[in-house]
């Protein structure tokens, strides 16, 4: 190694020349080809069973793929139902970017068919509504205008003032036509309700809320799904669907929180990435005192990144949310490499005033503690190669190879940097002056130390049950964003819960049986099928609308309009009504109904004297949405019978498929977020259909799948880095002393997080590979110089080294417990956590293993 450093010195141009244009090549490469999968489904082999299943399910339901849900909430049931039928009208033309547009519970055939899905109590107490509502209908019907509602206003108040209604019959009008026009008046955004007013309020808000399902023509991931995305959002602007106008749209499903996931994520490389990179570059100088040095560090870390980056995408195609992590992982050990051989050039040079001399006393000094740490390093990180979960498998082989680009530029690529530079520090001091005297100081307290840590060790082993394994992907994004705070929204009801399952069955026969066993078990709520889709006891409930129609069909359809008033019919409206509130306030039957039958003919008056641009917002405010409830109204009037065979082909496709084959759909008990109730309700199901898919299948079998191939990768890791050591050490004391750091730091990292309530998620887990690394790295380099004859490791180079490598890190990755993304700040937490310890079981505890355990200590 020590040749090569001196072939790279003496043939400096050339060596960074070629290294500059095969990292442009790499660099234009990588900029070309970079692709991130974002979809979880891509980490897990496509035979895993669940897989299978849920592959076989998409391909025989079209709605079973990745989607865009529009949830529309209006201030009334009008705005919504107006709103979602505009953008879905707007949007199914669009065959080029979506191959269906569903409106889940709305548009035409649930409008006429959906009072046959509730209750005959409910039903009854919908005709009975609409029938006393039947006199302030009439005259809107015929006059739908300002004119037709003071119209109703007039006679509802003569009839009560004559004792011919009750007051309670036109109190909830008196009461809400008060409050509009004292809001219109006010200036304030009216938004008035007739199908509240005629049918009642439910009281939760879900009459304001529809839902339009979007399924984009590519299933090429995200990238393929960015028009079907963002033309969702410019149809949502061009047509006015914002608060303003009464209306919220908001988006969620797998593809806008796949994009807000990517966007989120990009915030690491704004404000924190550049703060990141300020502070590694101040340790950086602390550690190497030179700037020029600082530069080669910098240069040669980079062009291993852009080489190992290119290398990964020519061998995969693109990268995965886990497999990208490489980044981080190299970036951390090629810093600590780089590190190591730099801070040894400096105490060389301190001897030799020649840089190549030193440069090249530089290489053989490092060269057995950098080679056996990168070997050992590559190693565990093959190991994740041959497990099942393709996330890992990915990353082992890209940071794997990785450690040998590294390794190669730190003795070629990095010297020949600070040969050109003639890069010298000016420093004199060769380790850490605070530790001149560290290591006498420790031994001297040996015994506090190895107790301390044996109870530290035995107190974390005795906790570790208790670390909790989080791989729900919903907890690791930012609960915040737009999709997923909706989607939490939506999680809380019952009917759009994500926790369902889905049973594909060869036949309907096959998913009445088992909808049948699973509809009386505790721990579901629901078994639905397509024969879910046919009312219950619809003659009694369409004898009650039939009646109801029958007395209504004269109001709600009348035979003549009237024509539009002027400004002058409306003046005359105007003061009608208000001196029939009056006459209706002062009669005895009034008395319950007086004061707002005053106010209301105060407001009036002033309309009546006011501008007719207010008359005009006032017709509008009080009439804009009475056509909606007026169609609405008719619709349900005139249900009819609703069987298999008349079913909409959308609705019935949704629930058999073409070739005969049929799902069965299991809605929990549990409430979203009750991991046990979810859990026991996964095992009913899968008891009696062991091929049901859905969410929690897929979170618990994702968490089986990568606590295995950690445990593969520990093992074989542990094996192979063993094997290596045993090796070349040739002393099982030694390899036995490098390994033992590691495992104690692990130890204590895992009980500082069952303490610190940090849980292992599928985004953190992802440090423990680049810990795995730098934990052997440091330790092998202080076993190495043990053997080599050091006996003063905490005041050598060596520990400054280490030292600052560990600090580096920290501030590049930790920085990441900053960002406001769940996921990403769980890392930079967990790298801060192990690496505190990895420096304390390197620097505190492994000098005084090596002195106790030392034949000659």
């Amino acid at each position: 190694m020590a040749n090569l450093v001196a072939f790279s010195c003496r043939h400096a141009r050339s060596l960074v020349a070629t290294a500059a244009v095969a990292t442009l090549a790499a660099a234009v490469y990588v900029a070309a080809h970079f692709s991130v999968h974002t979809e979880l489904a891509a980490l897990i082999p496509p035979d895993v069973p669940w897989r299978v299943q849920e592959r076989a399910l998409e391909a025989a339901f079209v709605q079973q793929g990745d989607d865009i849900t529009v949830v529309i909430e209006g201030q009334t049931p009008e705005l919504a139902e107006a709103a979602a039928a505009r953008l879905s009208a707007a949007l199914t033309g669009r065959t080029d970017l979506y191959r269906r547009v569903d409106r889940p519970g709305g548009g035409p055939f649930f409008q006429r068919e959906g009072i046959l899905y509730i209750s005959q109590p409910e039903v009854r107490a919908t005709t009975e509504t609409l029938i006393r509502a039947q006199p302030l209908l009439a005259p809107v019907a015929a006059d739908p205008s300002l004119r037709g509602v003071l119209t109703s206003l007039s006679t509802g108040a003569a009839g009560v003032a004559a004792g011919a209604a009750q007051p309670d019959q036109l109190a909830g009008a008196l009461r809400s036509v008060t409050e509009a026009v004292a809001e219109v008046e006010q200036g304030k955004p009216v938004y008035f309700s007739w199908r509240r007013l005629i049918v009642g309020d439910p009281g939760r808000g879900a009459d304001a809320r529809q839902f339009i399902v979007l399924y984009p023509n590519s299933n090429d991931g995200l990238g393929g799904s960015d028009s079907a995305l963002s033309t969702v959002r410019a149809e949502v602007r061009r047509l006015a669907l914002d608060p303003p106008h009464g209306v919220t749209v908001r988006l969620t499903g797998a593809i806008p929180m796949a994009a807000e996931e990517l966007a989120t994520l990009s915030e690491a490389t704004g404000f924190i990435a550049l703060a990141a990179f300020a502070a590694v570059l101040v340790i950086l100088y602390l550690a190497v005192r030179s700037p020029k040095i600082v530069g080669a560090i910098v240069a040669t870390v980079l062009a291993g990144l852009a080489l190992t980056a290119a290398f990964g995408l020519a061998v995969y195609g693109r990268f995965n949310l886990i497999s990208v992590a490489f980044m981080p992982l190299f970036v951390g050990l090629g810093v600590d490499f780089a590190i190591q051989f730099c801070v040894r050039y400096r105490a060389e040079a301190l001897a030799d005033s020649d840089v190549v001399g030193a440069l090249v006393k530089a290489g053989g000094g490092t060269a057995y503690g950098l080679g056996l740490a990168a070997a050992a390093t590559g190693l565990g990180f093959f190991a994740f190669l041959p497990t099942r979960y393709k996330g890992v498998s990915e990353l082992g082989f890209i940071a794997g190879m990785g450690m040998a680009v590294c390794l190669l530029l730190v003795f070629t690529l990095l010297p020949a940097l600070l040969t050109l530079l003639r890069a010298r520090s000016p420093a004199a001091e060769i380790g850490l002056p605070a530790l001149r005297s560290a290591d006498d100081t420790l031994f001297a307290r040996r015994g506090v130390i190895l107790a301390a840590t044996a109870g530290l060790a035995v107190a974390s082993l005795a906790i570790s049950p208790l670390l909790r394994f989080d791989f729900d992907p919903l907890r690791l994004r930012n609960p915040r964003s737009e999709s997923v705070s909706t989607f939490l929204a939506m999680a809380k009801d019952p009917e759009t819960g994500p926790d369902n399952l889905d049973v594909l069955t060869r036949d309907l026969a096959q998913a009445r049986t088992i909808a049948t066993r699973l509809s009386g078990r505790p721990e579901v709520r629901a078994a639905i099928t397509l024969d879910s889709l046919v009312p219950p006891d619809q003659a009694p409930k369409l004898a009650l609308l039939a009646d109801a129609n029958l007395l209504l069909d004269p109001t709600v359809n009348p035979f003549d309009l009237q024509p539009a008033p002027s400004d002058a019919d409306l003046v005359e409206g105007l003061g009608a009504a208000a001196q029939a509130l009056r006459a209706l306030a002062a009669a005895p039957a009034g008395a319950s109904v007086r004061l707002d039958a005053l106010r209301l003919a105060g407001l009036l008056d002033t309309a009546r004297t006011g501008s007719p641009a207010l008359r005009a917002r006032l017709q509008e405010a009080l009439v804009g949405e009475l056509p909606t409830a007026l169609e609405q109204v008719r619709a349900l009037l005139t249900a009819e019978p609703v069987a298999l065979a008349n079913l909409p082909p959308d609705l019935k496709a949704d629930w058999l498929a073409a070739d005969g084959r049929a799902r069965v759909q299991l809605q929990p008990a549990a409430a979203h977020g009750d991991a046990a109730g979810i859990a026991r309700f996964v095992r009913a199901v899968r008891g009696v259909a062991p091929v049901a898919t859905g969410t929690p299948v897929a979170v618990a079998q994702t968490r089986q799948l990568i606590l295995s191939a950690f445990r593969q990768a520990g093992l074989l890791s542990l094996g192979a880095i063993a094997l290596l050591l045993a090796l070349t050490l040739r002393d099982l004391r030694a390899v036995v002393l490098a390994l033992t750091p590691g495992a104690l730091s692990a130890l204590l990292t895992t009980g500082s997080c069952v303490l610190l309530g940090q849980d292992i998620n599928l985004e953190n887990l992802i440090a423990l590979p680049l810990l795995l690394g730098i934990s052997v790295s440091f330790n092998i380099y202080f076993v190495v110089a043990w053997m080599s004859g050091e006996r003063n490791l905490l005041r050598s180079s060596l520990a400054r080294a280490v030292i600052y490598s560990a600090l580096t890190t920290g501030a590049a990755f930790g920085a990441l417990g900053l960002s406001q993304h769940p996921g990403t700040a769980s890392m930079g937490i967990l790298l801060l956590i192990s690496l505190f310890w990895t420096l304390v079981a390197t620097i505190v505890v492994q000098p005084v293993l090596l002195r106790v355990t030392s034949r000659g200590g």
